[in-house]
């Protein structure tokens, strides 16, 4: 169902949009109070690591006993889930009469209609803890010291048109375009909760569009988050030129009363591409007055249940974030040459990615080697070291993203991160970097003709860019140009025009249903609902249907992502990789994968970027009226600040 919405007066509408929503002062404020100062970089660094705060049992029992609260006084009993940063999830509490189930929405924004014949995604029954896990995830995995996003942020940056409204159709998509589709429960990167407490973990359904999860932050740093589930519909909210009163919202913003960011850093206080982001429709002043004492609901209100693959029903204190036991901490010098660098830990002390050298060399006869891989990690740091933020307070903060490598077998050759970098960008750097090596990989077409998910998309491709050899490493492909294919209109958000050949039309479009991307992913989603449900065994780490490569990898392994931000990397002229970036702005995710490639190169004379003639925009599609080309990377126009260089990207 569309989420019914109290209309404002034109001009209080037009306000909104201009200024974002949830900010303020006073009753109305929802951020906390301002944050302890972050202790400056020392030792020659550019960035000082976030301070070790972590979300203790007693914090835990609050934030439930709030929520619980406010759902008992709107009428609404829900499910309530609490995650720590990296997404160990530390409780679950069901009040009594919960619903059990929620259904994904068909609901299509555009045609203002449900979508009859749910495809992909759509019209799914699902557990309603895996709505509040999922919502609680996102918002602590979008978030950082530098921005606090919500899952209503969410909704706004992953629509067909961004900002999505009734009046912007014609508009391009969000920048995160995609990004719902991550952390998924066959993921390869993400832990699970049999792995111990190491993080990022996965989410039962990726990232959440549906209002109703928040981040949570103590002296001004983020520990996790919360999510809410009570009404049964998990969607997405198709307009932000209104006010929402939505009960799932203000039951999580009374939970994250005492842990709330600090206002400075909400997303109502972002803007991206001249628009301002949205963090909550909810107000201070309207809640009820605040329940927080746990011993008082639970086993009354509700109880903490146990979740198939996520918690057994007890209530634990979370990990802080840096430490080894969260599962990301700084990097030794040994393992990483530049002292900000932060990687993935196994929790016992050993790197769960390390820089190495590639392993297909059955493929070709150059792969890269571990000095190459160590190459392009750092030259793409240095890149991010430099580059102006986008998405995070105060303006001109240093960009922290996520940077991961692979060989052309999907095969990890190491990830590398910001210190405050959000989480989200972790998983779907990987995905950006195997996404950007397959499509440009001569076996593409051979090995989507394999899945019978995938299989329908590659001649939908050929006819659409008349190409009969399309996905044959032809050309090579960055995400933005996959991304470009994969949009409900091509080009994107242009009306009247088809939808991409790895799209759904827009007749059954909305972000649950963006087509291959789901179709591939589909098949493993299902059977990790079975399990959460306790009918049959997990879904693999592995996931897409992709056959194996020779190493028994597979090349697709966490997915793929459809939102800017990699480039695959070539030597002379022979494809032997990807890298991907994300945590920031799209364009300066471009800017960074691209540009430590090019540096790289520069510095070893022995690999690069790929060949001018064949990257991806050099493809033109003959709409009948129109010749369109693809695109394969946009940098910022002055990013950096350490120089006012201008198109640092031109020509190279």
């Amino acid at each position: 169902m569309r989420r019914i919405a109290a209309p404002l007066p034109i001009l209080a509408a037009f306000s909104l949009a201009l200024s974002g929503c949830g900010g303020g002062g006073d009753g109305n404020s929802v951020g906390g109070v301002a944050p302890t100062p972050t202790p400056s970089p020392v030792g020659g660094r550019l960035y000082a690591d976030p301070a070790q705060e972590s979300l203790s049992a007693t914090d835990v029992q609050q934030i439930i006993a709030q929520a619980v609260g406010e759902a008992q006084a709107r009428g609404l009993p829900s499910t309530i889930a609490v995650v720590d940063r990296v997404g160990n999830v530390l409780a679950v509490f069901r009040m009594n009469g919960a619903r059990d189930d929620m259904v994904t929405s068909a609901f299509i924004p555009f045609l203002n209609a449900q979508n009859d014949t749910p495809v992909d995604a759509q019209g799914l029954t699902i557990p309603s803890a895996a709505g509040a896990i999922a919502k609680a995830i996102t918002g602590a995995y979008l978030s950082s010291g530098g921005n606090a996003f919500s899952s209503r942020t969410a909704s706004m940056i992953v629509q067909e048109h961004f900002p999505p409204a009734p009046t912007t159709p014609g508009l391009e998509s969000g920048p995160l375009f995609g990004v719902q589709f991550s952390q998924l429960p066959c993921s390869d990167l993400v832990a699970r909760a049999s792995d111990g407490l190491i993080g990022p973990k996965r989410s039962p359904l990726g990232l959440a569009a549906d209002p109703g999860g928040f981040p949570l932050y103590k002296n001004g740093v983020v520990v996790g988050g919360v999510g809410v589930m009570g009404d049964g519909d998990y969607g997405l909210d198709p307009n932000v030129l209104d006010v929402d009163t939505d009960a799932e919202e203000y039951i999580a913003l009374a939970a994250i009363q005492g842990f709330a960011p600090p206002e400075n850093i909400l997303a109502n206080r972002i803007t991206v591409d001249g628009t301002t982001l949205r963090f909550s429709d909810a107000s201070v002043d309207k809640l009820a007055a605040l329940q927080t004492n746990f011993a008082a609901i639970n086993g009354t209100a509700g109880a903490l249940i146990a979740i198939n693959g996520y918690t057994d029903g007890t209530l634990i204190a979370g990990t802080a974030y840096g430490t080894e036991s969260s599962g990301i901490r700084r990097a030794s010098m040994a393992e990483f040459t530049n002292g900000d660098a932060f990687v993935l830990t196994d929790g016992a002390g050993t790197n769960r990615f390390p820089v190495r050298a590639a392993t297909d060399g059955a493929a070709h006869a150059r792969p890269l080697t571990q000095a190459e891989a160590q190459a392009i990690l750092e030259e793409a740091f240095k890149v991010m070291s430099r580059a102006r933020a986008q998405i995070r307070r105060p303006l001109d903060s240093r960009a922290q993203v996520s940077i991961s490598l692979v060989d052309t077998y999907g095969e990890v050759l190491g990830v590398v991160r910001g210190p405050d970098a959000p989480i989200f960008g972790t998983d779907v750097s990987l995905q950006k970097a195997r996404t950007a090596a397959f499509f440009s990989n001569p076996v593409a077409a051979e090995q989507m003709l394999a899945n019978p998910a995938s299989a329908p998309f590659v001649q939908a491709a050929r006819d659409f860019l008349g190409d009969p050899t399309a996905l044959t490493g032809t050309f090579a492909f960055a995400d933005r140009s996959g991304g470009n294919l994969s949009r409900p209109y091509f080009p994107d958000g242009e009306l009247g025009r088809p939808h991409g050949p790895f799209s759904r039309p827009i007749e059954d479009f909305n972000p649950f249903a963006t087509g291959l991307q789901v179709q591939l992913v589909a098949g493993n989603l299902l059977q990790h609902v079975g399990f959460v449900l306790g009918m049959n065994a997990d879904t693999p780490r592995q996931c897409s249907g992709i056959p194996a490569s020779p190493t028994g990898q597979v090349r697709l392994a966490n997915g793929i992502q459809i939102f800017p931000g990699s480039v695959p990397v070539y030597r002379d002229g022979v494809l032997v990789g990807g890298i991907g970036v994300s945590g920031d702005g799209i364009d300066q995710d471009d800017m960074i994968s691209f540009l430590g490639t090019h540096n790289a190169g520069q510095k070893l004379g022995t690999l690069g970027n790929a060949p001018k003639d064949i990257r991806a925009d050099r493809i033109v599609v003959d709409l009948g009226d129109a010749s369109v080309r693809l695109r394969y990377i946009s940098c910022p126009f002055a990013p950096f600040l350490d120089t006012d260089e201008q198109n640092v990207c031109e020509g190279l």
